[in-house]
């Protein structure tokens, strides 16, 4: 029988999946489905070097489900039989109710449907894809990840916000973080490449892409995170301001003539390297960059500035750090980024060796010089394989 696990993350608009043969750590097949609920939607299916395609109505998630399987059939692949033994589902908040990975009933989809109040943006879409490969996929597990488990047990000083403690207990207000599946799988790949104790291990996890997020990991288990009650807090990204005064807000509503939805999509949509530059791609920004454009050398300044002041609270938190890991789009790829945030480190042990750096590769690598006191890596991220391992696991 096979280990074969569908992967799916389901948007508002799209849906990306992988099948992946979770043994094996290979992807068997992955795609992306657009423009879900669009008078016009399209889908693309990659396999053994190959490509299917569709373009036409896909009205809502059941018919993205259906047209996915009709790209399996069209692929000589079809998910029947032993083909598939679960579907393993990306769950953006789990709030207080979920930490571990958990195979969906009625009243887990419901528990997951409740926490839309928490994310709002995430969980309806997360919830929708779930409902529907229920609904496609008959008698097969369905099994729910969190992106929010890895941080469940931070420490009170970490997870906790400085406001009333009744109305924080009444609304579920906590630091809860994201990119939980990342950056667990990257803290713990590190020890496995470095041929190190992963409990002796203090690191600092940054996952850098349109959404960004760090964390403070020792022994393994998460103590800080940069991401809080939603996915807006923390670092620049694509499109989300990261931290922010709280009085911005106000302020926006008071004075500015938005609304709690119109500041809801400013800080959400149209702030982060969009806002501050026009462009969300880096390759884009680095292109403005050198054409002389000062607010796309402004938009590089915030996001690198804001990283590197995260490094340094996490070195506090942590006392030093072992390894720090970059990750994702931008923290895999783009070396002035990484060079910019640890530029002028050496005094705390961080350095980066220029060759090293700017070599590209898929695979886990140290970028910093030998005998350096603090291992600075790249470690490319796979939060479809960590899903499958975990579903696997849990079904068997």
């Amino acid at each position: 029988m096979s280990d074969n696990v569908l992967v799916i993350n389901s948007g508002s608009s799209s849906m990306k999946y992988q099948l992946i043969a979770a043994a094996a750590g290979r992807a068997l097949a992955t795609g992306l489905i657009e423009r879900i609920g669009e008078a016009e939607g399209s889908a693309t299916h990659s396999h053994d070097g190959k490509a299917e395609t569709f373009v036409g109505s896909i009205p809502d998630h059941g018919s993205a489900l259906r047209i996915m399987q009709q790209l399996f059939d069209d692929a000589g692949s079809p998910l029947i039989g032993d083909a598939l033994v679960a579907v393993g589902h990306r769950v953006v908040h789990g709030g207080p109710v979920f930490g571990d990975p958990v195979v969906v009933d009625d009243h887990v989809l419901q528990q997951i449907q409740a926490l839309s109040v928490l994310a709002p943006l995430h969980n309806p879409a997360n919830a929708r894809g779930i409902e529907q490969a229920r609904v496609a996929f008959p008698g097969i597990p369905q099994v729910a990840v969190f992106d929010t488990a890895f941080f469940r047990d931070l420490p009170a000083a970490a997870a906790t916000y400085a406001i009333d403690r009744t109305v924080a207990a009444e609304n579920q207000i906590r630091r809860y973080g994201f990119h939980g599946t990342s950056h667990q799988y990257v803290s713990h790949l590190v020890p496995t490449v470095l041929g190190l104790d992963l409990a002796e291990l203090k690191q600092i996890v940054l996952h850098l892409g349109n959404g960004a997020s760090a964390s403070a990991v020792r022994g393994g288990a998460a103590v800080e995170t940069s991401m809080g009650l939603t996915p807006l807090e923390g670092l620049v990204m694509g499109t989300r301001s990261g931290d922010l005064d709280p009085g911005v807000v106000f302020h926006l509503l008071r004075n500015g003539g938005l609304d709690a939805d119109q500041v809801d999509s400013l800080l959400n949509r149209r702030s982060g390297i969009l806002g501050l530059s026009g462009v969300t791609d880096f390759r884009d920004l680095h292109k403005l960059i050198a054409s002389g454009d000062a607010d796309a050398a402004t938009a590089l300044d915030v996001y690198c500035h804001r990283v590197r002041k995260y490094v340094g609270a996490y070195l506090a938190v942590l006392g030093g750090a072992d390894v720090i890991a970059f990750t994702a789009g931008v923290g895999e790829n783009d070396d002035v980024v990484r060079a910019r945030i640890l530029r002028d480190l050496q005094p705390l042990g961080i350095s980066v060796d220029p060759e090293r750096n700017a070599v590209r590769s898929g695979e886990p690598r140290v970028i910093s010089p030998n005998g350096s006191p603090v291992t600075v890596m790249v470690v490319p991220t796979n939060e479809e394989l960590a899903i499958a391992r975990v579903t696997v696991d849990l079904i068997s």
